[in-house]
């Protein structure tokens, strides 16, 4: 069965910093990546990394700020938010695709998780 479970979400103040984990387990994924959804918007692509190579993307609202990573030991990606901003308050959600592409668009991501809330402070 495959599962992503998403940690380390919380409530912070601008300019603060938090690190999202998403451990991976049941069947091994080619790409990773994080999304998030804030309240009555449509869930917006963040980063995403290659498991193989660590190839990485990012969304330019994020560029210079977070940064992606992976485990491969420990089948675990993380996502280290620096100077965060009030806009960057969402629900952050760990999407799993085995297709190679570094995808931005959500529908092209065959597993997810639950999702952490990330809220930032003024």
């Amino acid at each position: 069965q495959v599962q992503l479970v998403e940690s380390g979400g919380g409530l912070v103040q601008a300019g603060g910093s938090l690190r999202l984990s998403c451990v991976a387990s049941g069947r091994t994924f080619s790409v990773m990546g994080w999304f998030r959804q804030a309240p009555g918007k449509e869930r917006e692509f963040v980063s995403a990394i290659r498991w193989s190579t660590g190839t990485t993307r990012y969304a330019d609202s994020v560029k210079g700020r977070f940064t992606i990573s992976r485990d491969n030991v420990k089948n675990t990606v993380f996502l280290q938010m620096n100077s965060l901003k009030p806009e960057d308050t969402a629900v952050y959600y760990c999407g799993a695709r085995r297709v190679l592409i570094l995808g931005a668009a959500p529908e092209g991501y065959d597993y997810w998780g639950q999702g952490t809330q990330v809220t930032v402070s003024s």
